[in-house]
């Protein structure tokens, strides 16, 4: 027959009236697969997750952890180029006139200096309030006219000198000399010592000023 193909002959006329029935063009046009287009030629949705308000949410949020996660980075970076500075209470003050302080211990200067002012009918000195042991700073007993150190027990009498607990040796005083207008300049980074079993220091000039 005229038109056939070599592969039509031998079928049932049926068969080959079902074959030559199918439109040629059925499949021109049809979207490869990989393309955008292809999805929705079968069927299935080619958009992303519906933009509602959970949504716009849940991206606020990873943009607000992502966003301090590199602020906090970027700090981090500039810190590293910043000179690390340390804010220390001076060590060379004033603290007044002589004339301001009676017979005793006085412990005004403890919080704002870690000293203590002593006068006694001769002297005026100033001692440094850290136990010569591991560094704590005692408590003054004005009941038991005493230093105590709250650590490990070491005790000092009301000049600083120590005779009970494992305090080494008497706790250091501290530099102390006159200004021109008549205070007391106290400077902690000079300090008297007593090492134990050698002369001390507390007799040194600078270490007490006459009363």
């Amino acid at each position: 027959m005229a038109g056939e193909t070599p592969s039509d002959k031998g079928k049932p006329d049926a068969a080959k009236a079902a074959t030559s029935s199918v439109d040629a063009t059925a499949f021109v046009g049809t979207p490869a697969v990989g393309t955008s287009k292809a999805a929705p030629a079968a069927g299935i949705a080619s958009t992303g997750p519906t933009d509602n308000q959970v949504n716009q949410q849940r991206r606020r949020l990873a943009w607000t952890i992502i966003g301090s996660f590199l602020g906090a980075w970027f700090i981090s970076f500039l810190r590293f180029f910043l000179p690390r500075t340390l804010f220390e209470p001076p060590t060379v003050f004033k603290i007044g006139y002589p004339s301001d302080y009676a017979l005793g211990v006085d412990t005004k200067w403890q919080q704002k200096y870690r000293i203590w002012v002593d006068r006694t009918p001769d002297r005026i000195f100033v001692i440094y309030a850290r136990c010569t042991h591991l560094g704590c700073t005692p408590d003054w007993k004005a009941s038991e006219n005493k230093f105590k150190c709250p650590c490990h027990g070491s005790g000092y009498d009301n000049e600083g000198i120590n005779f009970e607990g494992p305090a080494p040796r008497p706790m250091d005083r501290a530099h102390v000399e006159l200004a021109p207008d008549g205070q007391i300049v106290v400077d902690v980074s000079r300090l008297y010592q007593w090492p134990k079993g050698t002369p001390g220091h507390f007799n040194d000039p600078g270490s007490n000023l006459s009363a």
